[in-house]
């Protein structure tokens, strides 16, 4: 699509959206009380409120539902959960229409990853109420391949289950894709020589950052294709056809840019935080929602795809985001950084405040037991002198979901 054509259908999708959910939404009944309807420009909706997690959280139930439900709890089918990963976990439900919106959505990603009918999709996580990758599921199956649930499985059973059900494709989140592989190695099975041919990933920064996506390339000698989505939002991302950054599907997601500096619309290439209004889930819609999500947009990007493109990715969260001696550190660059030493198996970042200053400190797994040359190659690529400290090998977590190998103290006592 041209921009004018693209902004033309978002346009036309975003007032059916506000037509179908108005006036019995009454989250946004309320919200957009003093909006003018229907909307005549996509820069008339930048003057409506943004939306925030905490505004959806509603308190005092035994669950926590987000408060923009459009319609009584009888007309869904589907519940859900974040994962409480920044703050309480809140429970998202959906439609059997949003939940074939959100099936529809994943085609997307599912092309990036030139999904066939004659493939085979490990599922390696396990089946809770965070929605993780139950809608993959339901999308792989829509297409036709055969999906393999791994739930309820221990890493050890799942390298058995993947190999007896000659699986090619995987998918997972970056971290337990290389605990995986470890498994693997520890009992003597080489991941390489188990015909796993693309892993897709989500649920963390990881696919897009080069070495940690080199590191999983290299482990299972399969291509990774990286996937943004949240529970509240749904599948808004799919990764680039070189592997460096992610497309928003604009056709089902308008997307905007908040600058991290300025909290003006963001210029091409900017520090970011994500934007999205969903314009085909109406049971749960959110608009003009803050993700969190830091990005760098690219609209003058090269190739056929016009969907505005995310230069790495994810990048981080806002509430990761440290300020040492002035220089923004995000998590995933450091991670970047270690993941280019082969010898670091696993690392944890502990933030804490020095005085007023924010201040960091890296625990690493590291075979060659030498911190120094890890403190130096920060210093030299990120300005920053950063304690580094060895820690037994197999000490430190491991994890199936989303990597929590960020532990922010600087909002703790004593």
């Amino acid at each position: 699509m041209s921009a004018d054509d693209l902004a033309h259908h978002q346009l036309s999708r975003l007032d059916g959206l506000l037509q179908s959910i108005l006036p019995q939404n009454t989250f946004y009944a309320t919200k957009l009380a003093e909006q003018r309807l229907p909307l005549r420009s996509l820069e008339q909706f930048a003057e409506f409120p943004y939306t925030t997690k905490s505004e959806l959280i509603l308190s005092g139930s035994p669950v926590d539902f987000a408060a923009n439900r459009t319609f009584d709890l009888g007309n869904y089918s589907r519940f859900h959960r974040t994962s409480g990963t920044h703050g309480r976990p809140m429970a998202v439900v959906d439609t059997n229409e949003d939940w074939q919106w959100w099936i529809a959505t994943w085609q997307f990603v599912l092309d990036a990853a030139e999904l066939s009918t004659d493939d085979c999709v490990f599922m390696a996580f396990s089946f809770g109420p965070f929605i993780g990758f139950w809608s993959a599921f339901d999308a792989i199956t829509e297409r036709g391949a055969m999906a393999v649930p791994g739930g309820g499985m221990n890493s050890r059973a799942r390298i058995d289950l993947l190999a007896a059900s000659h699986c090619n494709v995987m998918c997972c989140t970056p971290t337990y894709a290389l605990h995986l592989a470890e498994v693997a190695i520890e009992h003597q099975t080489d991941p390489s020589t188990l015909g796993i041919r693309r892993i897709v990933v989500a649920g963390e920064p990881g696919g897009s950052v080069p070495a940690v996506r080199e590191r999983i390339q290299q482990a299972w000698n399969a291509r990774v294709i990286d996937h943004g989505g949240a529970t509240e939002v749904g599948p808004w991302g799919y990764g680039t056809s070189d592997g460096t950054g992610l497309h928003v599907v604009e056709t089902e997601f308008l997307a905007e840019f908040r600058s991290v500096e300025s909290g003006r619309p963001s210029h091409e290439g900017e520090l970011s935080e994500l934007v999205l209004t969903t314009l085909g889930r109406s049971g749960c819609p959110v608009i003009r929602y803050r993700t969190g999500d830091l990005v760098r947009p690219s609209w003058n990007h090269a190739g056929p795809n016009r969907f505005v493109r995310l230069d790495g990715g994810v990048l981080g969260r806002i509430d990761d985001m440290l300020v040492i001696r002035g220089v923004n550190v995000f998590p995933s660059a450091i991670a970047q950084i270690l993941h280019s030493f082969p010898e670091v198996v696993e690392h944890r970042l502990l933030a804490h405040k020095k005085g007023e200053m924010d201040a960091l400190a890296i625990e690493v797994e590291d075979r060659l037991e030498q911190p120094h040359r890890i403190a130096d190659e920060l210093m030299r690529r990120l300005g920053l002198k950063v304690q580094v400290r060895c820690v037994p090998l197999g000490s430190l977590p491991r994890f199936e979901g989303k990597g929590k190998r960020f532990v922010d103290l600087r909002n703790t006592t004593g």
